[in-house]
């Protein structure tokens, strides 16, 4: 099966809160996404709000329920207890740990599963009474013991960190042995059962050659690459772009 593709509202946030306006509408322009072929949403709200606001997500998640009901919310972000009362209140079909510091500007590194496996076991184990499939973000350095952890606290998926690899767009040659390691990673996870997302400085360009490496490639989350080419294209024709990237006859 082609990998699903979630379309990552953050930066159309962020452009609608540079003013006291409604625009760009995060509501309609997931409409337009999901419409166009978009599997999911994701939303990643940080503490100071800077992007997504507390308040978009009962709407993200009554458009879901109310036009979409196939698609999928997924929440991304650090677990603390403000962030467990959101993932409670939304109830995402999908949750995303990821490691932040508060005042990062956007995600930059997976966790480290050796440090942080009984803080992990206790938050995933928290997230799953509630309902949600948890994800937890990883660095696709070919670490088979580090996802052998990842399984052990509960996870149900990891989210390989991209970013290294959308980094090389220059660089061809380095692309190729991120891309390997990124393989290897996968390849570990899934001999154990667990299913691996993707995210981060994702694009047209090197999406197809991640999909070919990765054919057991779940789902990728996508925001600011995806943002930046529907300036160009419009939402609903990048959305497309996108999918057809992922493998998807659309």
């Amino acid at each position: 099966m082609p990998a699903k593709l979630s379309v990552n509202l953050n930066a159309v946030a962020m452009l609608r809160n540079r003013r006291d306006l409604p625009w760009p509408n995060v509501e309609a322009l997931g409409r337009i996404a999901l419409k166009s072929g978009a599997s999911g949403l994701t939303v990643h709200p940080r503490p100071d709000q800077r992007h997504i606001r507390f308040s978009d997500l009962p709407v993200i998640r009554n458009l879901i329920d109310d036009e979409f009901p196939k698609a999928e919310f997924n929440i991304e972000g650090y677990p603390t207890e403000e962030f467990f009362e959101l993932c409670a209140g939304a109830a995402p079909e999908q949750v995303t740990l990821v490691p932040d510091d508060p005042a990062q500007a956007t995600s930059d590194h997976g966790w480290d599963f050796r440090k942080h496996q009984a803080f992990l076991t206790d938050a995933v184990a928290r997230l799953k009474t509630m309902g949600c499939r948890v994800s937890l973000f990883a660095d696709g350095d070919g670490d088979a013991q580090a996802v052998e952890i990842a399984k052990a606290v509960g996870a149900d998926r990891i989210e390989l960190y991209t970013g290294p690899y959308g980094g090389c767009f220059d660089a061809p040659e380095r692309a190729g042995l991120i891309l390997e390691a990124l393989g290897r990673t996968v390849d570990a996870a899934v001999a154990i059962g667990l299913a691996v997302n993707a995210g981060h400085d994702l694009t047209v360009e090197n999406l197809p050659a991640l999909v070919k490496r990765i054919p057991a490639l779940a789902e990728v989350s996508i925001g600011h690459g995806l943002t930046a080419d529907a300036l160009e294209y419009g939402m609903a024709e990048t959305v497309r772009r996108f999918c057809r990237a992922c493998g998807q006859t659309i």
